[in-house]
């Protein structure tokens, strides 16, 4: 008859035990990592010296899933090939796979893809390949609408990457604009997080209208973890914080600046940055 009594007790102490590893269990680690091109005269800090610290600073943090920029094809399907758990898609910004990527990782174990897509930052959206404003290259997003495994909630993710020269601050003006009113045609009930480099500060006119309607992690989260700057051109010493993941309709706990380094290399010029969501 003990045991028996004893077994209601037994059952409430492991549940107690267990919900926290739980909760903890279903937060959404979501990142944005500019990989650093490819094509890049970078010397001792060419993609091959840092591939594999790049695959580990992503196995350190185990995101669920990732937004990045200047990836080329060759850069993604390595990656994935050291991480199994994961998978990578989307278009270059030519609509091929010849140049670079705003490539979206994932881990398939929890999460999949319902749908997904791309448009262009311009005039002509729909158009692969399209230039406007002013700007030398095309620029894009890359989208995806998820689904958790383990409970079925899902979550549009935009990864994007904005021009870079000091002159194109009205272009990436405009390229917020579209972005808003690409997120103005999705459903009101389902989070979206943007993530993206972002080629500007907090200060800009392009974040005061993203964050109209957007939230910033790097502000909102009540835990905060690393430099707030995120560009530092392989110093360790960054000056500029140009990446940012925005979202609505989840709640920020934690963000990080990752500044994890190995024998004095880093794996991308640009720190990456995690954020910790409540869905």
């Amino acid at each position: 008859m003990t045991i028996f009594k004893r077994l209601p007790l037994l059952a409430a102490l492991t549940a107690a035990i267990m919900a926290p590893a739980i909760q903890a269990a279903e937060a959404l680690n979501v990142m944005t990592f500019n990989v650093r091109t490819i094509n890049g005269p970078d010397g001792p800090n060419r993609w091959e010296m840092r591939a594999q610290l790049f695959a580990d600073t992503i196995a350190h943090m185990h995101p669920d899933v990732i937004g990045t920029q200047e990836l080329s094809q060759a850069q993604g399907d390595e990656t994935v090939a050291k991480l199994p758990e994961y998978t990578w898609f989307g278009r270059d910004r030519f609509g091929t796979h010849k140049d670079e990527h705003m490539g979206i990782f994932y881990r398939h174990d929890r999460l999949k893809v319902v749908e997904s897509g791309d448009y262009w930052l311009s005039d002509t959206p729909d158009v692969p390949g399209s230039m406007t404003w002013g700007n030398i290259y095309p620029r894009m997003v890359n989208w995806a609408l998820f689904e958790r495994l383990s409970d079925g909630k899902r979550f549009y993710l935009m990864d994007t990457h904005l021009p870079y020269r000091d002159n194109d601050e009205e272009a990436r003006t405009r390229c917020a604009q579209e972005i808003l009113a690409r997120i103005a045609r999705l459903p009101k009930d389902i989070p979206v997080f943007v993530t993206g480099d972002f080629n500007t500060g907090p200060e800009s006119e392009a974040h005061r209208l993203l964050t109209s309607v957007l939230k910033d992690a790097r502000l909102a989260a009540s835990t905060k973890e690393g430099p707030e700057a995120t560009f530092h051109n392989f110093t360790g010493n960054p000056d500029h914080r140009i990446d940012w993941i925005l979202y609505r309709g989840a709640k920020a706990t934690r963000v990080s600046t990752v500044t994890m380094s190995r024998d004095g290399r880093y794996p991308s010029d640009h720190f990456p940055v995690q954020a910790t969501f409540e869905l």
